[in-house]
């Protein structure tokens, strides 16, 4: 029994280590994308409290959430949770754009027409 609790003490202690590792991470993310906890909250549909324990590793973020934080914050969720990323090489649009991208999708059409023009123009000044 003794060695039930050894092992059950080292894994918790393993586990608040990766989670408090974890939010900071988050709060590093967040911060290179100017954002303040209360905006990143508000966008995860949470409250800034539980943002808050989320940062400082003192509740555990529901896998749920690990997506669209990833792409709130232009990370992948290998680098939220600490994984060496093996896209080294990938093509396409950076986290950033594509985050962009979805937004402008949200759009009324209208709007997503404006920006599709804007974007039309500055592609051909470019190309010019």
């Amino acid at each position: 029994m003794a060695l039930l609790t050894q092992w059950t003490d080292a894994m918790m202690s393993q586990e608040n280590t990766f989670y408090i590792a974890m939010g900071k991470r988050i709060a590093q993310f967040r911060k290179a994308q100017n954002m303040t906890q209360t905006q990143l909250a508000d966008a995860l549909g949470i409250a800034q409290q539980t943002m808050a324990h989320y940062e400082g590793g003192k509740l555990r973020i529901p896998v749920g959430l690990l997506s669209m934080l990833a792409t709130l914050l232009a990370v992948s969720v290998e680098e939220i949770i600490g994984e060496p990323t093996t896209a080294k090489g990938k093509r396409g649009p950076t986290p950033r754009l594509q985050r962009q991208m979805e937004l402008i999708g949200q759009l009324p059409r209208a709007k997503q027409k404006f920006v599709m023009e804007m974007l039309d123009t500055v592609i051909q000044q470019q190309a010019s």
